[in-house]
């Protein structure tokens, strides 16, 4: 099963910072969570979180 995971930091209209996460099977649709953030700090500590729990699941 081919599969993949992809995270990314965004700007909002607000000033704020999405986490964006974005998985599924290759040549699905797939899925997509948003996380917010005012802190720009706070958003990169859970994408490197998220990122190495990922990279232990074997994605990366």
């Amino acid at each position: 099963m081919a599969r993949y995971y992809s995270l990314s930091l965004q700007p909002t209209l607000f000033g704020a910072t999405a986490l964006v996460r974005t998985w599924g099977r290759i040549g699905s649709m797939g899925r997509q969570k948003s996380s917010m953030f005012s802190d720009a700090t706070d958003a990169v500590t859970a994408l490197e979180k998220l990122a190495r729990q990922k990279q232990r699941k074997g994605y990366w």
